[in-house]
């Protein structure tokens, strides 16, 4: 079953979100975490690292990392593992360097925050920004 990994970056009160291009195959024209499919050979947070960089342009401080819930979501063999992550700390400004993927970033306050692709992984980020007033 594929593996996912996504990040919930988190500065001054507020998430950044990704808009999924309509072009997109699965799960086209929405807000979601930014992230992608863990390969073979890495851990989860190897591949948060790898992600960030190719999709925002920045390098996660990975010992800022706090895991934020883990779901199956899908159905049947179009099933994946998700697995979420707050993210306090990076270098560089995050860009949408992946345009391919993305026609948006934007950054929102818990109580903007849209609909997202999976609501469980909606209110984990809520209750981590309550939780961590990061």
């Amino acid at each position: 079953m594929p593996e996912i990994v996504t990040a919930a970056l988190v500065r001054e009160g507020r998430v950044l979100l990704v808009h999924r291009s309509p072009d997109r195959h699965v799960y086209p024209n929405v807000w979601d975490l930014p992230g992608g499919h863990i390969d073979a050979g890495e851990t989860e947070l190897s591949a948060l690292a790898r992600e960030m960089g190719e999709e925002l342009g920045v390098r996660i401080a990975v010992g800022s990392a706090i895991h934020l819930c883990r779901l199956q979501v899908g159905r049947r063999e179009e099933s994946v593992h998700l697995s979420a992550w707050v993210v306090t700390e990076w270098e560089g400004t995050p860009t949408n360097a992946a345009p391919e993927e993305h026609d948006e970033i934007c950054w929102f306050r818990p109580d903007e925050l849209p609909a997202l692709v999976h609501e469980p992984v909606r209110a984990a980020v809520v209750d981590a920004m309550r939780d961590t007033h990061a």
